[in-house]
């Protein structure tokens, strides 16, 4: 999904702009994990990848991903769980995250990206980060809520660097969440009249991850506390 011209995700279309502009994609095997990212693998595509799947872990966003890229039989959807795929050891040159590792499942979907990741190949995720070691309470009950799972934004690269990562980039894209949760909220409020009904399901489910932390983000100081940021890895 998209919003002028943006991609419809935390860290919009920062996150994938600046991989494109850092990282050789051209003639390299690709997987995007996440629903709403039917955009980021149409860049893929477009910036001559040898191949690109994007796997999605529920039915209804499935479906929609589907009919974004009825058109472009080149891209491959598939129906699978971040942390357990189908997907054959050392698979991919390039695995693309952009809010989907974040959660509580996030050991077990690295554990897996490493597994189908080849050696020396690229992971670019994108993650909610605690701008603070200790978040106030009402920050800590939105995130188990929505099942996510923040690491402190100092701590977030060391974790991946103790997963056998090497850091190649780093942004704090904490910048971009001011508008995506402000289209967020308005979103869920036009759905019912500007929305298909497969529409706005896509809208309600992206607002029940994200919607108690938007509100949160621009009503109740959130601000403070929520942050994005983005890391490009190379598997040692």
């Amino acid at each position: 999904m998209k919003f002028k011209n943006k991609i419809f995700l935390p860290g919009i279309d920062e996150q994938i702009n600046t991989l494109i502009n850092s990282v050789h994609i051209k003639d390299k095997s690709i997987l995007v994990m996440g629903g709403g990212s039917e955009d980021i693998a149409e860049k893929f595509y477009q910036k001559n990848a040898l191949e690109v799947y994007l796997i999605i872990d529920d039915e209804d966003s499935l479906i929609k991903s589907r009919l974004a890229l009825a058109k472009n039989k080149e891209i491959v959807v598939r129906l699978m769980d971040y942390d357990n795929t189908d997907f054959k050891a050392e698979r991919f040159d390039m695995v693309y995250s952009q809010g989907s590792t974040g959660t509580k499942k996030r050991n077990k979907i690295i554990k897996e990206i490493i597994r189908i990741l080849k050696p020396g190949g690229h992971l670019c995720i994108g993650e909610i980060v605690s701008l603070t070691k200790t978040p106030p309470q009402f920050v800590k009950d939105i995130w188990d809520k929505s099942s996510l799972s923040p690491l402190y934004h100092e701590e977030l690269k060391n974790y991946y660097l103790s997963k056998n990562f090497e850091l190649t980039l780093e942004q704090d894209l904490t910048e971009t969440l001011k508008e995506f949760y402000s289209v967020c909220i308005g979103l869920l409020e036009e759905s019912s009249k500007d929305f298909s009904e497969d529409e706005e399901k896509s809208v309600k489910k992206i607002f029940k991850t994200y919607g108690h932390e938007a509100n949160a983000f621009l009503k109740l100081g959130g601000d403070k506390f929520i942050g994005f940021t983005m890391l490009v890895l190379r598997k040692v």
